[in-house]
């Protein structure tokens, strides 16, 4: 299995502001090993890191962890997107450095929901359109799905991956049934594939049950179908939403109950194509 979503933090290596109002536990550093230590009884061989900062000092540091460890198979990392000139210079360099596999902004965190519409980010999803680098997208919002469908439509060049299903709010009836929907609308753009990963109780912040994640997961395979579904584990976060291993015990149980077929897309196939994966262990 591919990890197509795992974090690791060093506050030494980048600032994390955010960490500072995040649950005591994510606060402190949280290293590689454990992280691929975490997710190696559920079958994982390589992992994908994802970006958590918003500093270049992160980026370089993911691409340092990939080039010294070979279960890693690439990284998401971070490009200033409202800084088109950033992006133009920058960008080359990135795509010739062997595990850039992809750019992520985090757009939940803005004041602004409707933040990745501006003129600048927009400069700088064509550039990423035009490189073929893939964007990773982090919605939490109804707002956030909505602007999804628009980019996507606008930039039908750029693969646009969804973070986390949109977070579906998962125990609220009513705007459970409004995320459904809106994923329907989501997918029914090409360009967009979405990652089933990061998905916790909207109403209690812990693990879902594997009655849960099937709903969720039905929602999602009649919506994108398994060819533009990938898994991933959003390790560190998810040991304070019910624990790494109660996560993962019922993504990957919930997974491989399905054909065959469809579940070695979830679990391999899909990061493989989106990403560009080769192989390195």
């Amino acid at each position: 299995m591919i990890d197509a979503h795992l974090h690791v933090w060093d506050r030494a290596r980048s600032s994390y502001r955010w960490l500072d109002a995040a649950p005591e536990p994510l606060r402190a550093d949280h290293d590689l090993a454990t992280g691929l230590a975490a997710q190696e009884p559920y079958g994982v061989r390589q992992a994908v890191l994802v970006q958590a900062d918003e500093t270049l000092d992160e980026t370089a540091y993911l691409l340092e962890l990939v080039a010294a460890e070979p279960r890693l198979a690439g990284a998401v990392c971070y490009l200033p997107l409202e800084d088109p000139a950033t992006v133009a210079q920058q960008l080359p360099a990135l795509r010739a450095t062997p595990g850039f596999v992809g750019v992520r902004n985090l757009t939940h965190d803005r004041p602004d929901p409707d933040w990745i519409l501006g003129a600048d980010q927009r400069r700088s999803l064509a550039l990423l359109e035009a490189a073929g680098v893939p964007l990773d997208y982090v919605a939490v919002l109804p707002r956030h799905l909505e602007n999804l469908v628009t980019l996507a439509g606008e930039h039908p060049g750029l693969t646009i991956v969804l973070d986390h299903l949109g977070k579906p709010p998962v125990g609220l009836d009513g705007d459970y049934l409004r995320w459904a929907d809106q994923l329907a609308e989501v997918a029914a753009r090409p360009n967009v594939v979405a990652k089933v990963s990061g998905i916790y109780r909207t109403d209690t912040g812990e693990a879902v049950t594997t009655e849960q994640l099937t709903a969720v997961l039905a929602t999602a395979l009649a919506a994108f179908g398994p060819d533009r579904l990938m898994l991933g584990s959003d390790w560190p976060v998810s040991t304070v939403s019910g624990g790494a291993d109660a996560t993962m015990s019922v993504l990957t149980s919930t997974v491989d109950a399905l054909p065959q077929q469809q579940a070695r897309a979830l679990r391999h196939d899909t990061a493989t194509r989106v990403y560009g994966l080769a192989p390195r262990c």
